[in-house]
């Protein structure tokens, strides 16, 4: 954590400040943020210097009070989910702008790009409706074929866009497909990814392309390939502090439940406007309260079904989850539960559902490209 956070613009090699200053200028202006936003020169030598860019104190109160993004679209006079792809990007510039923690670019190229993959991960997330499987898992047969060592691979010749939009939004095919929820972010990210390449960057997209023509990046290797974690248990993020775009986990704090495949937590992408991702119903996205109370509920629905497994009875867990809701005083026991930061791993005591980090993107602008492919 940075004491004044924000976004940091590293340039190397001469340059004058002040011709940085113009342009990053301009273009909040263009976003209407020019007059909450503050920038700060530092270490500026002949090879090179910062410009820290953060809002002024009385912007970051009024907007985002102790760093609270939940309600940073009703400041900006936004309409929810129905908000413009401007509106959106606002959103995000302001939540990084009054960030605690530095976001860090190498041009304000690479912040736009980067930006611009957030609102593509958003706009793909909110299109989003999948069948939720934690044992199977199919995809559309004309793009996909799955190998048992590399995951589901694409079919020669299917671009990777259209074939993760197919996979992802059911308007392209008429059909739910099944996943869990912790691949279908890699889906979203990979596709908010990959449409940013094909305007920006066409080279490493073919370079996508071929891989996945070979095998999927997933799970560990695609959190290491693809994203950046920020926040760590040492020094947790606020725990309403999120910029559209942002992956996260929620985390299941009862031990028994938690047990069950699929139910250890949840997966999702923060979709600005104060909602969350819910895939199995995109109609009825999460507030933070809303999913901490549902996570919490978990718990209700483990049941020992006939075969002697433990297994999630979800009906069980509707039920609760509307009883809390029309229950004021039983709901803020629940929300005084579970939003608190989550116990260590392997621990649980008195943590609640909230994790310490989120990621997002690697910076994928050519000329200042984070994002390294495995060569295999």
């Amino acid at each position: 954590m940075h004491p004044q956070g924000g976004i940091q613009l590293s340039v190397q090699g001469p340059r004058d400040p002040a011709d940085l200053v113009h342009a990053v200028s301009a273009w909040l202006a263009s976003l209407g943020l020019a007059p909450w936003s503050q920038f700060t020169l530092e270490g500026h030598r002949e090879d090179g210097f910062s410009l820290r860019c953060t809002l002024h104190p009385e912007a970051q109160q009024g907007l985002m009070p102790g760093h609270d993004t939940l309600d940073l679209h009703q400041g900006l006079g936004h309409h929810g989910q129905t908000a413009s792809p401007t509106n959106l990007a606002r959103e995000i510039c302001v939540a990084l702008l009054g960030s605690p923690h530095v976001f860090g670019f190498a041009s304000l190229a690479a912040l736009q790009s980067h930006v611009r993959v957030r609102c593509n991960m958003v706009l793909a997330a909110r299109k989003t409706a999948l069948a939720f499987n934690t044992t199977a898992a199919e995809r559309p047969e004309a793009d996909w074929h799955y190998a048992e060592d590399c995951g589901f691979v694409l079919n020669p010749g299917r671009p990777l866009i259209p074939a993760l939009i197919a996979a992802t939004q059911p308007e392209a095919t008429g059909k739910l497909y099944d996943f869990s929820c912790y691949r279908a972010t890699e889906y979203v990210i990979l596709l908010g990814i990959a449409q940013e390449l094909a305007s920006h960057h066409p080279a490493l997209l073919a370079q996508l392309q071929r891989i996945n023509e070979q095998r999927a990046i997933r799970s560990g290797q695609f959190h290491d390939v693809f994203l950046i974690e920020y926040g760590s248990m040492q020094a947790p993020l606020p725990s309403r502090f999120y910029v559209p775009g942002d992956r996260l986990w929620f985390r299941n704090p009862d031990a028994r439940s938690s047990d069950i495949e699929g139910y250890e937590g949840s997966w999702v992408i923060y979709m600005g406007a104060g909602l969350f991702s819910n895939f199995w119903q995109r109609d009825r996205p999460f507030t933070l309260e809303s999913k901490a109370i549902e996570i919490f509920h978990w718990r209700h629905g483990a049941c020992i079904d006939s075969r002697g497994q433990l297994r999630m009875d979800e009906s069980v867990v509707a039920e609760h989850v509307a009883a809390t809701e029309s229950d004021l005083q039983a709901r803020e026991d629940v929300l005084q539960r579970m939003v608190r930061m989550r116990d260590p791993q392997g621990v649980y005591a008195e943590g609640g559902c909230i994790d310490a980090t989120r990621e997002y993107p690697r910076g994928v602008w050519p000329e200042h490209c984070q994002l390294v492919l495995p060569a295999h």
